[in-house]
Parts: C-alpha cells; structure tokens; sequence
C-alpha cells in the first residue's frame, strides 16, 4: 500500500461508508470480492463505486492484491492481538477461551461483509499472502493451546478435539454465505455468544452459563489496557 498528498479529486461526492478515502475502497473492494469475486472484479470498478478516479485509487492501495490484503489483516489482526493478550494473563482457560470465540466470532458476524469467504480464494496460495496464512495460523495454534488447558482442566486427556473451537467460529463464514445474491446472512445479536458456548461444549464444558460474564467482564478489562 502507498499513500502520497491527497490524491486526485474525486469524480463525485463520497458514496460509501468510512471515515477516510482508504476506507470507502476497501468497504467498496469487500462488497465486490465477496459478491462478484475477486477475479471479475477490476480496480476501475471498485474506483467507481467509490465515486473516484482509477489513478486516485492508485494513490491508496498499488494493486488490487494490495487492496485484498488489507482487507484479510483486518479479519484476522484484531482476534490475534487479543488471543496474545490472552496468553499473559491469569483467569482459568475456560474463560479466556471463551473471550476469544465472543469476539472473533463477534467481528466476523457483525462485519458489514463477509470477508471470512474471501479465505478459500485460490490467491492466497501466491507468496504474496503468505504473511496472511502464517497469522492466521498462529491464531489456530492459540486457540489450540487454550482448548488444550481447558481439557488439562477437565482431567481429560483428549486432545483430537482441541482444534475444534476455531472451526466453530470458522462456521460464521459459511452461515453468512447462505444469503441470496451474495448478500451477507444477519445471523443476530446471539450468534457470537451461542458460538462461545458451543466451543465450549465440544471440548466437554458444560457449564457455559457460568463463563458468559466472567468472558465480558475479560474482554471489558483487556480492551481498557490496550
């Protein structure tokens, strides 16, 4: 990505949401990718469904690779840094597991897109994604690592199902993808709770009530250190 000056002027008045002009590309890029696809979709569409210049774009993201990128770290950035976060403190297992399916699951289900769908694109193959994949798989192998403290502390020595919380949460991209013309399924307020629960439950947890509020109460208190 390259920025420089404020770029050329817009051929209309902003169209999309965001704050700035990086952010209207990328909220215009995530509805083509996952409506469209990535490969049908051109950087000349994606400018005028800003409302801007080709050559403007050009100004913010060099190449539509650079554009899909972006739009990756954001998926998977945010869930990273809190499951590291996550690693450094004291609560039981349960519990910091728990935070992390509600609020990986949470930006997944209440992103204005489905950007989880854009993981099976064969692009992310190339080396050009390659620090992508390796992030998100050091985010599988945190989850793994607390669903492995949770089974130590249930006594179970059963650690086949210790990759299953992630795929749990991984079941939001394909719910969202039932919709009908691409349109991203609104699977409701619950669904990031309801995930947090089941993830819990694969590993032999039972009693998920009692992790809801010390799981907010986390999230609440790593979100005022950061």
């Amino acid at each position: 990505m390259t920025t420089a000056g404020p770029g050329r002027p817009r051929l209309t008045k902003p169209r999309r949401p965001g704050p700035t002009a990086q952010a209207e590309i990328l909220d215009a890029a995530a509805e083509l990718f996952t409506t469209k696809g990535f490969a049908s979709t051109s950087t000349r569409q994606i400018a005028e469904v800003v409302g801007m210049r080709q050559a403007s774009l050009y100004h913010h993201f060099a190449t539509k690779d650079d554009i899909l990128a972006a739009l990756l770290r954001k998926t998977v950035s945010a869930p990273l840094e809190l499951a590291t976060r996550l690693t450094e403190r004291t609560e039981p297992a349960a519990v910091r597991l728990s935070a992390l399916i509600l609020f990986d699951s949470g930006q997944l289900v209440s992103g204005r897109w489905n950007l989880g769908a854009l993981y099976l694109l064969p692009e992310l193959r190339t080396e050009r994604f390659a620090h992508f994949r390796r992030e998100r798989q050091l985010l599988r192998e945190r989850y793994s690592t607390l669903a492995r403290a949770v089974l130590t502390q249930l006594g179970s020595s059963e650690t086949a199902c210790a990759g299953l919380p992630f795929r749990i949460v991984e079941t939001v991209i394909n719910d969202r993808s039932d919709g009908e013309g691409g349109e991203p399924v609104d699977l409701g307020p619950e669904a990031p709770q309801l995930l947090a629960d089941a993830g819990l439950r694969v590993l032999g947890w039972t009693d998920v009530e009692s992790l809801r509020s010390p799981a907010g109460m986390l999230l609440d208190d790593v979100a005022a250190e950061a």
